[in-house]
């Protein structure tokens, strides 16, 4: 795995989730990009339970990706993570007189993999509550894990499909001092999947959001 950068893209003037979908995913095809497949990512939310010290409890987001399937990462409001393997929902359960999972605030992205050079891109609907939320870019550069080296080349791909709507620097980025990023475990790329997700939580339903 290499350099990722994840962004949320506003729905198109006077499209739907789904159309503005098809769109990005034709502009893609044109460049010649192949499809490879299809991928989700998904966040359930606990929040801790029994607080004495009556300070507000931290939430703790658990976190999967299709292309880590034996594995699950753990974040907590404002750090830290962790990475463990599949049994950490079964060890959740277990610790349900603690943490309590947030009913109603699993938010997923579920689309297509495309395949273009050095380049892995997934386009998702954003889904919570079966209701489209929005639409997420995944884009990562396979050749390179250092972010510095490549981030012009990325923007430049990019702004080939997505225009005006290219993210600039993700923070995950400039908050690594030794400019490296974190392909191992996945936590670079799911702590922009959960800014992303928090913030679609916090929006309008979206007209005609239904899931297909």
């Amino acid at each position: 795995m290499g350099v990722t950068c994840v962004c949320q893209v506003p729905v198109a003037e006077g499209k739907s989730v789904q159309q503005t979908v098809d769109m990005l995913q034709k502009k893609l095809e044109q460049l010649g990009a192949i499809k490879q497949g299809n991928f989700w990512v998904d966040c359930e939310t606990y929040h801790a339970t029994g607080n004495a010290t009556g300070q507000p409890s931290k939430l703790l987001y658990v976190m999967h990706n299709s292309e880590t399937p034996l594995s699950c990462m753990a974040l907590f409001e404002g750090g830290p993570g962790l990475a463990a393997d599949a049994n950490f929902d079964v060890l959740m359960v277990k610790l349900k007189s603690h943490f309590q999972n947030a009913k109603g605030h699993k938010v997923e992205s579920r689309g297509t993999r495309y395949r273009y050079c050095d380049f892995l891109v997934k386009i998702g609907t954003v889904a919570m509550s079966s209701s489209a939320r929005g639409i997420s870019v995944e884009v990562e550069y396979c050749a390179c894990v250092i972010p510095g080296d490549c981030w012009n080349l990325m923007k430049e791909f990019m702004q080939s499909f997505l225009g005006s709507n290219t993210p600039e620097l993700p923070a995950a980025f400039t908050n690594k001092a030794e400019g490296l990023y974190s392909p191992v475990d996945c936590m670079d790329t799911m702590s922009q999947y959960l800014e992303l997700f928090s913030k679609v939580r916090k929006q309008q339903v979206l007209p005609g959001s239904g899931v297909r």
